[in-house]
């Protein structure tokens, strides 16, 4: 894998000025900690600057913790972005995280997690050690940890909920880490938070700017299924199961010029809660490092002027991968809108509808692979071809025989897929980008992006575009976007003259 994809400390200098700058662009890159306060901050952090002497920087919380500071109650180091380059890819760090993330240290020793990644225990530790400053299980601690903190400083919810919320089965045990952690018991970090829409919370979700929050809107809205989601220029929000008790959430603009997203989410079972935000972050880029990416992709005379006037642009994920499967199906050799359409068909015939609606046009969850494996979706317009290949992806999850693990290096992912009757490259390249949010999966057989890439000359073969897109990488997915959308806003400018 590039060396693109295995960061390091910024060097002593570019931390000394991105802190004096205070630039977001570098928050959650790197913490700075203070030794004669036993404090460590964000970049970011509107505090007096401390004298040089004083300062120690550190790639990660979790080595800012692990070396004896506590998170700043003025920043909130909770709050910061994730460093992007440790979580995307298929380094083995990348694929760790990203097991850690779905829970994997819940159900798993720590031997059995690192046999998941093909390496030993103490390998693994090593790693840790050596590139993120602490051992996966304090990496994993403190990740917990400052949600519980945003949680304890955001809401009302009470201590235990939060526990609960943050991945700890043990209220005794929460407390005693928080309060080794942070030096003060949980409930007194209380302030006074103010609650949104009734019984739902609401939180901040960092990024790191610049953010294209309209773009990725306007990617989502364009295959938002109606009565599963509900899409404008400003906001996204959908439900989430299960449909006896179900949660809802919305994502706007947080107000102001904070750079971050502002979630309103209703959560019945607080125990989810960690991994509902944690998909959000996936699904809209929040943890993207748009400096890194268009330092690898503006090297091309292509993208380039792509990069230059959209320099947020970023990733759209799912919600869920079967959903994605399914529209990534549909979507072979058609337009977006007549893909639309078939899932809207298959929604309102097989979707599980939501008795009492929390928001008015939510009313429906998409079909898991158990409602779809048996029926006949000729009836909802499809080809026999494409019926049958859905089907056959419903029975492959429930067998067990592919799935969405998020650890999986692509090349692995897309093997699997593509032994499936009618998957092949695209889709399984499409799935890799949406489901995955793969940073460099690439679906080079896509008509629009081999036209889009050719600029005015005639469209790319596959081949082609599969050998101009190799110095793209890591981030292929990321030009896809952007082609994508160039010939979005062509299309748009073009119809715009005719109808003048």
């Amino acid at each position: 894998m590039s060396s693109a994809t295995e960061p390091s400390l910024p060097d002593e200098h570019a931390c000394e000025q991105a802190r004096l700058s205070r630039d977001a662009r570098f928050d959650g890159l790197f913490f700075t900690a203070v030794t004669s306060t036993r404090i460590y901050c964000r970049p970011v952090c509107p505090a007096p600057s401390p004298k040089p002497q004083n300062v120690r920087y550190y790639v990660s919380a979790a080595a800012a913790e692990a070396a004896g500071f506590r998170p700043c109650l003025r920043c909130r180091p909770e709050l910061a972005p994730g460093n992007d380059a440790w979580q995307r890819g298929d380094h083995v760090i990348a694929r760790t995280l990203k097991l850690m993330e779905s829970g994997a240290l819940d159900e798993l020793s720590m031997e059995a997690m690192a046999e998941r990644i093909g390496l030993g225990s103490r390998q693994l530790r090593r790693l840790f050690v050596e590139r993120l400053g602490a051992p996966p299980i304090h990496v994993h601690t403190t990740r917990r940890l400052l949600f519980a903190k945003q949680l304890l400083t955001e809401t009302t919810m009470p201590v235990t909920e939060v526990a609960l919320a943050s991945g700890f089965r043990s209220l005794r045990r929460f407390n005693a880490a928080f309060l080794q952690a942070n030096r003060i018991p949980p409930r007194e970090l209380r302030r006074h938070p103010s609650i949104a829409n009734g019984d739902a919370i609401t939180l901040r979700l960092g990024y790191r700017p610049p953010y294209d929050f309209e773009s990725i809107l306007a990617f989502l809205r364009g295959r938002a299924l109606p009565g599963v989601e509900l899409v404008d220029e400003h906001s996204y929000a959908r439900l989430f199961g299960p449909a006896e008790a179900p949660g809802w959430l919305r994502l706007t603009a947080w107000p102001g010029d904070e750079h971050a997203l502002q979630l309103q989410l209703h959560c019945p079972q607080p125990a989810q809660m960690l991994a509902v935000v944690t998909k959000l972050r996936r699904m809209f880029d929040l943890d993207a490092n748009p400096q890194a990416i268009g330092e690898a992709l503006k090297q091309s005379s292509v993208l380039k002027p792509l990069l230059h006037k959209r320099p947020g642009l970023r990733l759209p994920g799912g919600w869920d991968g079967f959903e994605i499967a399914v529209r990534a199906v549909l979507g072979q050799q058609v337009s977006v809108a007549a893909a639309r359409t078939l899932a809207t068909r298959i929604v309102q015939r097989y979707g599980t509808p939501v008795p009492a609606s929390p928001m008015p046009g939510l009313e429906r969850l998409f079909p898991g692979p158990e409602a779809l494996v048996d029926v006949d979706l000729r009836e909802c317009g499809l080809t026999t071809a494409r019926a049958a290949t859905i089907r056959g992806v419903a029975q492959a999850l429930l067998d067990g025989r592919i799935d969405f693990r998020s650890e999986q290096p692509l090349d692995a992912f897309v093997a699997h897929w593509v032994a499936l009757p009618g998957i092949g490259e695209w889709t399984a390249h499409y799935m890799a980008m949406r489901a995955l949010s793969h940073p460099d999966a690439f679906p080079a057989a896509d008509l629009i992006l081999r036209r889009a890439a050719a600029s005015s000359g005639p469209e790319l073969s596959t081949k082609a575009l599969t050998s101009l897109a190799e110095a793209w990488r890591p981030w292929r997915a990321y030009a896809v976007m952007h082609l994508w959308r160039s010939a979005s806003d062509a299309a748009s400018a073009a119809s715009t003259k005719r109808s003048s």
